[in-house]
């Protein structure tokens, strides 16, 4: 396998294999809600056998540097949905780890999957594959992402209680200010620290119930970011593509239009920057205040988020793109690059490195067109790090800018951001790739913070062409296509 794939597997005991000099192995049993319930759900060299007995580590071989886990997949509990397989290093980081691979074998012996870390970096612990449900069975996926602030921000991500004090368990971990809980970030890390210790663990406790969602009014009255005006009212749908059409562009009401820069191309190769700020959906009525939404009202007005006058620039090959000025808050990042070849586009930190979730593009697609979800800082400078082959063009809009699903199919291209602004429905893509379908929701009803976005729901992990129907709940709320090597259809469908 390569990162980012994934697979079925037999639902009977397996071996994991974690092999690499220097690495210890250890397993975070997941519920529905990316975390652990307690310390219990946590497999390491303090605590080998879960109390459930379904995960073990036993003693690994010193000289060729493996570890083995045992995972009884047919007695998992139910409220575990996923099984993480982590590596992390006491000294080095995991660009010095010799042979980091994971495999698993079956009963009888038979490898069912294997993926080879390549591209480990300053990290010092990584999530190298997941075990998770799907369809009544279990699939195997190369995961392969590694956290800058180490095995104890990795561990803390994932509800895991990294006890401060324990010397008779195991050396204390130099203090550390884990980064937001963002699955699976990347990133270079600070100098190596001893492994965390864990509390002792507690006997395990189901997950809490979700709180029901509150009901959906109308979008709030002032939600722009101060100096920005509001949008004007909303102009029929523009169609979808990646150089705007004639006319599917708004008269310019929030900024002056961006011009192109200098030194882009040969004439023809890309199309033109927009010279104004795109349309934001069909007219509104809205529900009534208090009123609960059908299953397909009105659209509403895109009310969440800074609008802005977009920022286009342009050149060749591999460069570092500073866009500042911008409000903070999430927005969308448009990225095109003529010809074959890697694309890698990457969000920078404040230590000007890449960020633990700012890993936006990374594809081997010609000619490669997407639309990605970014989140400028405080200090209003958005720092991208591009890996091109050919002539680019990027464009930062506001989340405002990107597609509102109807029920109209519409074609796409690559990863997209789309906007669902109505109540409830199905959203069903057609997709038409040989590689990864990654998609992601964010809900936004009950999120008033405007400079973040809410804690990511993973919906579609799956490879090659296939169609899948995604329940949504009442807008608005984000549909972030986060992967789609090749071409797919959305559209929503009434209940």
């Amino acid at each position: 396998m390569i990162k980012g794939n994934n697979g079925w597997v037999p639902s009977v005991p397996l071996r994991i294999a974690v092999r690499g000099r220097g690495l210890d192995a250890m397993a975070l049993l997941l519920t529905e809600r990316g975390t652990v319930r307690g310390d219990a759900d946590v497999v390491f060299h303090g605590a080998p056998a879960h109390p459930a007995g379904a995960v073990r580590l036993t003693e690994g071989d010193a000289a060729t540097g493996t570890s083995w886990l045992e995972v009884g997949l047919p007695t998992v509990e139910a409220q575990i949905a996923r099984v993480l397989v982590v590596g992390s290093t006491e000294r080095g980081a995991m660009r010095d780890v010799d042979g980091l691979a994971v495999e698993a074998y079956a009963p009888d012996g038979g490898s069912v999957a294997r993926y080879e870390v390549t591209d480990g970096a300053g990290e010092t612990a990584m999530v190298l594959a997941e075990l998770y449900r799907r369809d009544g069975g279990w699939k195997f996926r190369a995961v392969g992402q590694g956290w800058a602030s180490g095995l104890a921000g990795l561990a803390t991500d994932h509800g895991v209680d990294v006890a401060q004090e324990a010397p008779a368990v195991a050396p204390v971990a130099a203090a550390q200010t884990p980064p937001p809980a963002t699955p699976y970030g990347t990133g270079s890390a600070p100098a190596p620290s001893p492994a965390p210790s864990f509390a002792p663990p507690p006997p395990p406790v189901p997950a809490p119930a979700p709180e029901p969602a509150p009901g959906f009014g109308p979008p709030p009255a002032a939600p722009y970011a101060p100096g920005f005006a509001a949008p004007p009212p909303p102009a029929p749908q523009s169609p979808p593509g990646y150089g705007p059409p004639p006319g599917a562009y708004a008269p310019p009401t929030y900024g002056p239009p961006t011009s192109t820069p200098p030194g882009y191309g040969p004439p023809g190769h890309l199309p033109p920057p927009p010279q104004a700020a795109p349309s934001f959906g069909p007219p509104a009525t809205g529900p009534a205040p208090g009123a609960v939404p059908g299953p397909f009202p009105a659209q509403v007005p895109w009310s969440y988020g800074p609008v802005f006058a977009p920022h286009v620039l342009t050149g060749r090959h591999n460069d570092v793109i500073s866009v500042p000025g911008l409000p903070p808050g999430p927005v969308v990042v448009q990225l095109e690059v003529e010809g074959d070849g890697y694309t890698g586009l990457y969000v920078l930190d404040h230590r000007n490195k890449e960020a633990e979730d700012g890993d936006l593009v990374s594809s081997t697609e010609e000619d490669f067109r997407g639309r990605m979800l970014a989140t400028v800082p405080a200090n209003g400078n958005l720092r991208l790090r591009l890996e091109a082959e050919g002539p680019w063009r990027v464009e930062v809009a506001p989340l405002a800018s990107a597609l509102v699903l109807t029920e109209a199919e519409v074609p796409h291209q690559g990863p997209d951001v789309l906007l669902h602004t109505g109540g409830t429905a199905d959203l069903v893509i057609d997709y038409r790739g040989d590689d990864a379908l990654f998609v992601n929701l964010y809900e936004l009803r009950g999120h008033h913070d405007h400079t973040t976005l809410p804690e990511m729901e993973d919906v579609v992990c799956e490879t090659g062409s296939r169609r899948e129907t995604v329940p949504l709940p009442a807008g608005p709320l984000v549909v972030q296509v986060e992967s789609a090597d090749g071409p797919w259809s959305a559209r929503l469908r009434p209940l």
